[in-house]
């Protein structure tokens, strides 16, 4: 079994499910599917709420900025957070070794909090979720059984994490809203 442990958590990866319609042509069956699942958690509607763009109409600067809750990132370092993992996701799906993100990668150190520097925070966020969305229209579903090299999980694996990872962080950028008042 191919585990892996994140935050005390085991999970099985083996235990993905893929079996694609084996069609030649792109982006349509199963890959159709899985591109709404990660447009639906980014940019809406999605069934368990409200998406990431959604959950962010409104937040200024200054609240994206704020850590209102110990410990807790800020909503700031949260986008710049899924940013950095939609990037990593295309660039694994054209063909690029993948990374798993640490320590700056993983969470980028946000600049300034001026209206400006959210301003492109957002427009970074949503031209990396356009990317994402693209380089998915270019596979097969033969691909996305295909294994990432050098891992345990196919891209199959790689896009629904994706979209399960926007949809946790939707959730924290909601309380961290709420809390920012």
């Amino acid at each position: 079994m191919s585990e892996i442990s994140s935050a005390n958590k085991t999970v099985d990866k083996s235990a993905e499910s893929c079996s694609p319609n084996a069609s030649a042509q792109k982006g349509v069956g199963e890959v159709r599917r899985v591109r709404s699942q990660i447009r639906r958690s980014f940019a809406g509607p999605g069934w368990h709420g409200p998406s990431v763009k959604e959950t962010l109409a409104g937040v200024t600067a200054a609240m994206a900025a704020k850590k209102p809750i110990a410990g807790a990132h800020s909503i700031w370092e949260l986008v710049l957070h899924i940013e950095a993992w939609m990037k990593e996701t295309t660039r694994t799906l054209g063909g690029e070794t993948y990374v798993s993100l640490t320590g700056e990668l993983d969470w980028p150190v946000p600049g300034h909090a001026t209206d400006t520097g959210w301003a492109a925070v957002l427009a970074g966020v949503e031209t990396s979720h356009a990317a994402l969305i693209a380089a998915v229209s270019e596979i097969t579903e033969d691909a996305l059984c295909e294994k990432v090299a050098g891992q345990e999980f196919s891209l199959y694996g790689l896009l629904h994490g994706v979209a399960q990872h926007n949809v946790y962080h939707a959730g924290q950028i909601a309380l961290l809203k709420k809390a920012a008042g």
